[in-house]
């Protein structure tokens, strides 16, 4: 996953806004994501944040703005064609393959880049096989970074909460990208489990990956961020440090509403 540094911001974010009839979601909110950083986006319910990981992420076009990922202006390219240039997501609710093992959820992830054919598949040819052998080694790599080696054979209905959020990050990690979009990473985890996400998103940078995440829990936000952008009505009202938006009088205001 480590990945040679480009020039510029690995995410360019400039000027994006987005309307839906009447309600504005967006308006004119720019930022950037260095390169091996993590930037969190925080904000109210109803700010814009997932609309914002949308337009991110291919799945909605901004009405004005562009989005630029790794030097290129991507701002109406498709999911798939952002994936495949190294931008990868999770969702808020899990999306796992109940019915495949936890190996076999990260080497389907992994296989969408194998280059064999299904006349290889079906003859089981050496190119199949060993392709099939690489995807394996890939995936297993990857379970062992999220802390799920030994429970390669079992199922996801199978595994606490917890690793089943960490299964879906190894997951989107077969595809070897170079941004993962994090959507409420330590959503409905105890604290233990968010620890232990934490870890593992500290850990993520030291491979060289940027990270951008949507959360609502402030202990994780201030602890693994080095900068946090601020949504209210769809407009960025703060972006800095953790240090600088814990006593930004218009993010307190936010969260706690105007002192009477």
């Amino acid at each position: 996953m480590t990945h040679r540094p480009s020039p510029g911001p690995i995410l360019r974010i400039s000027g994006v806004s987005k309307r839906f009839g009447g309600l504005q979601a967006l308006e004119d909110v720019s930022f950037d994501v260095r390169l091996g950083g993590i930037v969190s986006i925080v904000g109210p319910n109803g700010a814009g944040k997932t609309t914002l990981f949308n337009v991110m992420s291919g799945v909605l076009r901004p009405d004005s703005g562009t989005v630029a990922f790794a030097g290129r202006d991507v701002t109406c390219a498709r999911a798939d064609v952002l994936a495949r240039a190294g931008l990868a997501r999770t969702f808020q609710n899990v999306r796992l393959f109940p019915r495949m093992t936890v190996l076999e959820n990260v080497m389907v992830a992994h296989g969408r880049g194998v280059a064999s054919r299904l006349l290889d598949s079906m003859l089981f040819t050496t190119r199949h096989r060993r392709e099939r052998d690489e995807s394996m080694h890939h995936a297993q790599e990857l379970l062992r970074l999220v802390d799920l080696d030994g429970r390669e054979r079992r199922f996801p209905p199978e595994l606490p909460y917890g690793e089943q959020r960490r299964l879906e990050v190894a997951r989107a990690l077969a595809i070897s990208p170079k941004l993962l979009i994090l959507d409420e990473p330590t959503q409905g985890m105890v604290a233990r489990e968010a620890e232990e996400m934490m870890a593992l998103i500290r850990r993520l940078t030291t491979q060289g990956l940027s990270l951008l995440l949507i959360e609502h829990n402030m202990h994780v936000v201030m602890s693994v961020s080095d900068e946090i952008v601020v949504l209210n009505f769809g407009r960025k009202i703060a972006q800095g440090s953790p240090e600088a938006i814990r006593s930004d009088p218009d993010v307190i205001e936010a969260y706690l509403g105007a002192p009477a």
